[in-house]
């Protein structure tokens, strides 16, 4: 039976992924549930725990409770980050996502083909093999929650790999590097000092992990206010199944500095699909996350 499971993994894995040979998508739809939310969201947990991943942080974006963030790191996504070092930062965790559509849960989580190579680039082969080894993980534990679907999503025709690795949504606009940067320090420590201090008390942290001797720190950080996540998630998450795991937004210390992702990369690269027309919808929002995460470094 132990032989079954794993064959069965192994070719719903490859179907849905190949490994890179089709079109990649942000998103994997994993199940479907009837169950609550609440009670998927134990399981979840639970099964993630036991596959050997971590879940550093939980909420639910937009402050809506038909939806759940699960962030979730492992020794091969932190093992990646120590071999790239800089900006793979971003790259340290996957998030998965539930979300009541249709009176059903749907059980969802960031490809991480497809983050791995818009993240990692032209290094991505580098640290393909852990990438390889936590697909297989989070499907496995995403495997007994309920009716499999395991479908990419997110985008209707996908993305190739060569895309991927330089994408920006159209000429003009930024790339993965094309980082917005927050603030800068006299020192590693005194920027996570500062930081940290801001952050401590605020609901607003959902997690942190760090890379002392990279001095790199990630930290993932609900936008609350009047122009956050509950005035543009609603405008540009109109598709079903719904981009739950696109949030929380990060910002990054880098030795000295802080920057976050550009929004105009960060959000199109999670929703490659919306039209112009939707992004004028929110074209303030890269510099109201810009903002908002600036406030933590002050």
């Amino acid at each position: 039976m132990k032989f079954i499971k794993t064959f069965t993994l192994i070719v719903l894995f490859l179907s849905s992924n190949n490994l890179g040979a089709q079109n990649l998508k942000p998103y994997i739809l994993a199940a479907k549930s009837d169950a609550s939310l609440e009670e998927i969201s134990t399981v979840v947990k639970t099964n993630l725990t036991e596959a050997g991943l971590d879940v550093i942080g939980e909420y639910s974006p937009a402050k809506d409770d038909n939806r759940i963030v699960l962030i979730v790191t492992s020794d091969e996504l932190k093992n990646a980050v120590k071999i790239s070092g800089g900006l793979s930062g971003f790259a340290s965790v996957l998030r998965v996502g539930l979300t009541i559509e249709n009176d059903l849960v749907n059980i969802s989580y960031t490809n991480p083909i497809y983050w791995g190579n818009a993240y990692y680039r032209n290094d991505y082969e580098n640290v393909q093999a852990f990438y390889i080894a936590v697909t297989e993980k989070i499907t496995s534990a995403l495997s007994s929650v309920g009716e499999i679907q395991n479908l990419q999503f997110g985008s209707k025709d996908g993305i190739k790999e060569k895309s991927l690795k330089k994408y920006r949504y159209m000429i003009g606009m930024e790339k993965f590097d094309d980082v917005a940067k927050l603030n800068e320090f006299e020192s590693y420590e005194e920027a996570v000092n500062i930081i940290d201090e801001n952050l401590i008390n605020s609901d607003d942290l959902i997690y942190s992990i760090e890379f002392p001797e990279e001095k790199l720190k990630l930290y993932g950080i609900a936008i609350g206010g009047e122009k956050g996540e509950e005035h543009f998630l609603p405008i540009i998450d109109i598709l079903t199944p719904q981009h739950t795991a696109f949030l929380p937004y990060e910002l990054l210390i880098v030795d000295k500095k802080v920057v976050m992702l550009h929004g105009r990369f960060r959000i199109a690269v999670s929703f490659p699909d919306l039209t112009m027309m939707t992004f004028s919808k929110i074209m303030s929002t890269p510099g109201d996350i810009n903002e908002v995460l600036k406030g933590y470094t002050q």
